[in-house]
């Protein structure tokens, strides 16, 4: 049979919903950070019903989190989650700005057009750069 020990438990249970909590507001914060950074107005764009915000937007959380999670599982303190989140968003924002600039200088025009090729690409991008900054993390 398997005992259940209440107290490690709550420790473990108050570790857990500090860290959540952590995520979550650095996710919010880079969403609110990337949005802002942007040519487009995804809020607007989304609320009127372009899939292509939707989806761009999207990857760019996607792609942040991804390392979020690596952060989570890998760092000891809140210090240094707060560095890699911070590092990470950084490099989301990077990413974004070097396909805007080298890559397809249009391509918040395009999103506003609503056009999806591009904004899966910018999905592709972003959670690829994500994945390679989560293991990143880990070395």
């Amino acid at each position: 049979m398997i005992n259940f020990d209440p107290v490690a438990f709550g420790v473990g249970a108050l570790s857990f919903v500090l860290a959540f909590v952590a995520a979550g507001g650095f996710a919010l914060i880079f969403k609110a950070i990337y949005q802002a950074i942007t040519p487009h107005n995804e809020g607007a764009l989304i609320r009127a019903g372009n899939s292509a915000a939707a989806v761009a937007l999207g990857g760019a959380v996607l792609g942040y989190v991804i390392p979020l999670a690596s952060a989570l599982a890998h760092t000891t303190s809140l210090p240094e989650f707060v560095a890699w989140a911070t590092l990470a968003g950084v490099i989301q924002i990077v990413a974004f700005w070097v396909v805007r600039r080298v890559a397809l200088p249009d391509v918040s025009a395009r999103i506003e057009r609503g056009e999806m090729a591009s904004a899966i690409y910018m999905l592709m991008i972003s959670v690829a750069v994500g994945v390679i900054n989560a293991g990143c993390m880990t070395a």
